[in-house]
């Protein structure tokens, strides 16, 4: 099935090779935890800090609609997601979806994409909340002046306040995922409810008012190209549901139930940015808030009309928002760290388990790290690499849903059918292709010079410099991974020596 067939067959020599001991993670994740690390991980900060600048691309109505239909994409792209988790709940999500479908190479860039993705994510948790204690304790924050990167003053407190926070869930995490899955989902549904007593309180008070909504879209531009303007960042926006697959190997129930979890946290994700939307809107006109640049337009709002409670109420939901989102994609990124050790395009030691809590301790600490540089670089340069998040995760998301799209035929009757790896389910196929096409057109949105979502120049440099760092990388690697059988191969990344039509058997049946 994969398109690159690289590596020798093993001869009786080396056959024994192909079964040596593969390094696997314990499974001890619970349901309602896997669908606090989907949830959380796709709200991070974004809902609470960012709604007075969605607004200025699309107004009210053009972002919640907007989001709307990216989490209907979205969960068409899960459809895909849920066939191959099911077959294959491996660490590694996507990564090992490319190799299953394109082979190393494809399964590289998969991987490297999506590392970006998560980097990207994670840094911006961070600086968030630093941003909230600039807000809310100004001279505290301002008390230690380092430096400006494009314009935006960086301080000692903030790096030390971002750096801390990170380590700590880095801690969570090394101790391992029942731990950190239990605080996940005490976060998630602290966060759930912050976010509707804050809509309802904001709603009921006397000085609020849904005509501030008006105008529903923003003014100069179409209400299309302001829904579109939206819908381009859904890949960001909801970019936490992709942290299931590789938390797959470690679930505690079967792996069939991944799909509607996935499911169920991307329509409370909707939910949660629609209401943030409307309660920061309903306070004031919101063209006269984003005209006077407010450091935090909603943290403004909330504080001026429900004083310190209500701020305490959005600082809590936003905290929970952020530690959910950190949490979440330290998860996901060491865990895909760990998966390409293991199939030794990374260094052995990303793939190492702790003696004690059985977790990929140096994948974990490596993460932490590389993300405590973020804080340094400034809020205003992070934003550079927001959108490129969205190409990273983009790009994984095509990978998975081709794969399925492969997978499954309209018919045997295809002279490229192959009964050991194919499977009849004409829709199947049909929502995979339209998830393969989705992606595309996210991309493109990305890309394409005129769309209302081109990436700036800062954002293109940088995703270049990002593709040149990937391809230096894997011509240093190259060698030593494709000189691995690829029997060996499959057993290391996909967890069994050869892929047949029975691993789908039992979806098929199920449809």
């Amino acid at each position: 099935m994969k398109a690159e067939n690289q590596g020798e067959h093993l001869d009786t020599g080396t056959e024994k090779t192909i079964n040596e001991d593969r390094t696997e993670l314990e499974k001890t994740l619970k349901p309602h935890w896997v669908w606090a690390i989907a949830l959380g991980s796709a709200i991070g900060w974004g809902a609470f800090v960012q709604p007075i600048d969605w607004m200025k691309e699309a107004g009210p109505a053009g972002v919640m609609i907007g989001f709307s239909i990216g989490a209907a994409l979205m969960i068409l792209i899960a459809v895909s997601y849920g066939i191959l988790i099911r077959s294959f709940p491996v660490s590694g999500g996507e990564f090992a979806y490319a190799y299953l479908s394109f082979g190393r190479t494809h399964a590289f860039i998969s991987g490297w994409f999506l590392t970006l993705g998560y980097i990207c994510i994670v840094a911006l948790n961070a600086s968030a909340f630093s941003l909230m204690f600039k807000f809310i304790f100004p001279p505290f924050i301002e008390s230690g002046y380092l430096y400006s990167v494009a314009g935006w003053e960086v301080y000692l407190p903030e790096i030390v306040i971002a750096v801390g926070i990170l380590a700590i869930f880095g801690y969570f995490n090394v101790k391992g995922t029942g731990l950190s899955g239990r605080i996940q989902f005490v976060f998630a549904c602290f966060m759930v409810v912050g976010v509707v007593l804050i809509t309802l309180v904001v709603g009921l008070q006397s000085s609020t008012s849904m005509a501030n909504l008006e105008p529903v879209f923003v003014t100069g531009k179409t209400s299309f190209a302001a829904i579109i303007s939206i819908v381009a960042i859904a890949p960001w926006a909801f970019v936490g549901f992709d942290a299931v697959p590789q938390a797959a190997e470690e679930f505690d129930f079967p792996a069939k139930k991944a799909f509607m979890l996935i499911v169920y946290a991307l329509v409370f994700a909707a939910v949660i940015y629609s209401l943030m939307i409307m309660a920061t809107a309903m306070i004031r006109p919101w063209e006269d808030v984003a005209a006077e640049g407010h450091l935090w337009g909603t943290g403004h709002l909330i504080q001026n009309l429900l004083g310190p409670l209500g701020m305490l109420l959005l600082a809590i939901a936003l905290c929970m928002g952020i530690f959910t989102g950190l949490n979440g994609f330290i998860l996901a990124g060491s865990r895909l760290l760990f998966a390409m050790s293991r199939a030794t395009i990374l260094p052995s030691a990303f793939g190492k388990l702790h003696p004690k809590h059985k977790t990929p301790h140096i994948a974990v600490l490596f993460t932490i790290c590389l993300w405590s540089f973020a804080p340094f670089f400034g809020r205003e340069a992070l934003t550079w690499v927001v959108d490129m998040s969205s190409i990273g995760v983009s790009i994984a998301y095509f990978y998975t849903c081709y794969t399925a799209f492969k997978i499954f035929k309209n018919t045997d009757k295809h002279e490229d059918f192959n009964p050991k790896i194919n499977v009849v389910s004409p829709m199947k196929k049909g929502l995979a292709g339209f998830g393969a096409l989705a992606s595309i057109v996210f991309i493109g949105l990305l890309l394409v010079p005129g769309s209302p979502a081109f990436l700036g120049p800062n954002s293109l440099i940088a995703l270049l410099i990002w593709i040149v760092l990937g391809l230096v990388f894997y011509a240093y690697k190259r060698r030593e991974f494709n000189a691995i059988p690829e029997k060996r191969l499959n057993y290391l990344i996909l967890g069994k020596e050869e892929v047949m039509s029975e691993d789908y058997k039992e979806v098929n049946e199920a449809e």
